[in-house]
């Protein structure tokens, strides 16, 4: 299933009607629907689409030659022998004056892993050839660490040669959910606190089964996290094992600072203790996983300095990665011993509201970030939480028109009702300067609101967002 990523696809598309060569370079997690993605872009057009593997550099040249003759139209390539990555480039580079030609080497860090000096010679290519041809040049990697080091990085010997970059990114929650148009706005919601956005993840769950009724439902997302994570063989058990081996060269030190974190360790001198090492060398690994996208630093959005401030909280930036570290690295005796049962029905499910809950509050800031138009009509320019002084605020926002929306996010079963509403007046009144001026309301309820609510809503301009509203 291939959902969004129209931007992404029109970004490709616009580069491949340039009229001239282009070196674009594109990079991002596993799983995250990078190859599909330049799959979509390549149909009908003259590619060769080259995914490499962890093989020796004679090996690949090969298997390129074989798929090369499965595009190209040339008697003389049955005879020719590419002996080098030189050669190779330069003849697809000739090739492309004859018709626009993509050539995309898939998951480049199996090639330099045999030839250490690769980029170097993209770099020679494409100064001396590729830049003159009609050739599109796509270099994709899994490995992020490895793609921003020897590709974009100021010290890469292509620096400066790629005419376009794309990291891609996760998608968000509400495309996420495009994958279960069968199931409720709460079991999206759920299934996207499990899983994130990553493509490959959620189409193990796109099993597109009915779910009539809440009973029903709760056991098809049952279902789905016992087979695919709760169970030695389930795609997703050992996931989180092969993202930190791939990327990282002390994958159980940063195991255990993720594990940290996800059960409640948010603070520096906190997690720290929990992994017993000291606060200076803690930071720089958290520093890695930051840079990797799997850390987040949040501070409130209300201090001054933010960079500098010693109030910045850790989270686990991606969904199941949390999940995973909070739910079955602790429980894996119990999964390999077979009790899936067990470990969902004592170790998840009764904590699984709780650990939603924080994560509610983050699809509510994506809505307001991405889909604020729909219901807001004012545009955030900064948008975050607030907490300290006496007041702790879900949702609060500067906006373009001087106004902040200031907001609740409540995973709660039962219906919200007025002394939400008034609490929230009440912590915005403590907000600093400007922070409390020209306040807007906006409530977001999984359980939706009280009849008495509503009517103080519509008389105060106070807005009401329910789980419906967030994937319309």
């Amino acid at each position: 299933m291939f959902i969004n990523r129209e931007q992404e696809l029109e970004s490709l598309e616009d580069m491949y009607r340039s009229g001239k060569a282009e070196f674009f370079v594109l990079y991002g997690r596993r799983r995250i629907g990078k190859t599909e993605l330049l799959l979509q872009f390549c149909k009908n057009k003259h590619t060769i689409y080259f995914l490499a593997s962890q093989q020796k550099e004679h090996d690949h040249l090969q298997q390129l030659k074989q798929v090369a003759r499965q595009v190209i139209d040339d008697p003389l390539l049955r005879n020719i022998t590419f002996n080098d990555w030189e050669t190779a480039l330069i003849y697809f580079a000739q090739k492309s004056e004859q018709e626009r030609l993509i050539l995309v080497l898939d998951e480049f860090q199996y090639l330099c892993e045999d030839n250490a000096a690769l980029p170097s010679l993209i770099q020679r290519f494409w100064d001396l050839h590729g830049k003159n041809s009609n050739l599109f040049l796509i270099l994709c990697g899994s490995q992020v660490s490895f793609m921003e080091r020897e590709v974009l990085a100021e010290r890469s010997p292509l620096y400066g040669r790629r005419t376009g970059q794309l990291q891609l990114m996760p998608l968000t929650y509400r495309d996420s959910g495009r994958f279960f148009f069968d199931y409720s706005s709460k079991e999206k919601l759920i299934i996207y606190g499990i899983l994130g956005g990553i493509p490959a993840y959620l189409n193990r769950f796109a099993d597109q089964l009915s779910s009539n009724t809440q009973q029903a439902s709760n056991k098809t997302i049952e279902h789905h996290v016992k087979e695919e994570l709760l169970t030695p063989q389930g795609y997703l058990f050992d996931e989180a094992n092969f993202l930190l081996r791939m990327e990282l060269r002390e994958p159980r030190t940063y195991a255990s600072i993720l594990h940290a974190i996800a059960n409640g360790s948010t603070q520096l001198n906190e997690i720290s203790q929990r992994v017993q090492m000291e606060q200076t060398k803690t930071n720089k690994y958290i520093s890695v996983l930051r840079d990797l996208g799997m850390v987040k630093r949040i501070t409130s959005i209300t201090e001054r300095a933010t960079q500098k401030s010693r109030k910045g909280l850790y989270k686990i930036a991606d969904n199941y990665l949390n999940f995973w570290f909070r739910f079955i690295l602790p429980n894996r005796s119990l999964i390999e011993s077979g009790n899936a049962d067990l470990v969902y029905r004592e170790m998840i499910e009764p904590h699984l509201s709780d650990y939603i809950g924080p994560l509610f509050e983050d699809v509510c800031h994506q809505y307001v970030t991405r889909y604020w138009h729909e219901k807001l009509k004012i545009a955030p320019k900064r948008i975050g939480a607030h907490w300290g002084s006496g007041s702790e605020i879900d949702l609060l926002t500067e906006n373009i028109d001087d106004s902040h929306w200031i907001g609740e996010c409540k995973w709660w079963g039962a219906p919200v009702g007025e002394n939400v509403l008034n609490r929230l007046i009440e912590h915005a009144a403590k907000l600093p300067d400007p922070w409390n001026q020209n306040p807007r309301y906006v409530l977001f309820s999984a359980g939706g609101f009280t009849d008495t609510l509503r009517q103080k809503a519509e008389a105060e301009d106070v807005i009401l967002i329910v789980l419906s509203d967030l994937f319309l």
